[in-house]
């Protein structure tokens, strides 16, 4: 992986800002619907760039006052969240505006009922938290991880860092993605047609499946 890192920079034109790695999964032999095969995953970043994730946990009380505490960016309280009932300009606001959602689990139904249409289609259907989660543990995991997801298609892209990190920084994220998509594959790596490295303006690199070296 670190050869299609060097080979990606050194081919890249240079830019006036800083520039994303994309990495890019292309699959092959797998039925979505008849396989049941989902994929949307959230992973922690060995090393992370970029502006950190904004979460929002939905409850009250004691996990709501442990959800303040621990940094979580908006905490959503029932009664503000009834208010978004039937306002769907608001709903999706909030559904675009914050990346993870965190939920007491006695809400879990009446979050669906109300955000559901938002959340839904863009994977960000909320966690639900049990009163004894190691919540502040979680919100700085999910703060520094990126959603993979295949939307119905055969390939997932993901970011995976910029061009403020290492060769070596960006070739391990690489594999933490490929290595977990790998494991939600049916067959494996023989699920995967191809693999792509680019940055935000250059042309992507494919690289030979099952060299990660």
């Amino acid at each position: 992986m670190i050869s299609l890192v060097r080979t990606v920079k050194n081919n890249a034109t240079k830019r006036n800002f800083r520039q994303s790695y994309e990495l890019i999964i292309a699959l092959k032999d797998i039925d979505f619907k008849k396989q049941n095969v989902t994929i949307n995953e959230t992973i922690q970043l060995p090393y992370y760039s970029g502006a950190p994730k904004k979460i929002c946990f939905v409850g009250t009380g004691e996990l709501a006052l442990k959800a303040k505490n621990a940094g979580a960016d908006l905490v959503l309280e029932p009664e503000q969240l009834d208010k978004l009932q039937g306002n769907k300009k608001e709903a999706k606001k909030l559904a675009k505006g914050y990346d993870f959602f965190f939920a007491d689990p006695t809400l879990m139904t009446r979050v669906g009922k109300i955000l559901g249409q938002f959340l839904g289609p863009s994977g960000k259907m909320p966690i639900p938290i049990p009163p004894t989660a190691p919540l502040e543990d979680m919100i700085k995991k999910y703060r520094n991880s990126i959603r993979v997801r295949t939307r119905g298609q055969l390939s997932v892209a993901a970011k995976i860092g910029d061009e403020s990190l290492t060769e070596e920084q960006i070739a391990e994220n690489a594999l933490a993605v490929y290595n977990t998509i790998e494991r939600k594959l049916p067959e494996g790596e023989r699920n995967i047609k191809k693999i792509y490295l680019k940055l935000s303006m250059s042309k992507p690199i494919e690289m030979l499946v099952g060299v990660k070296e």
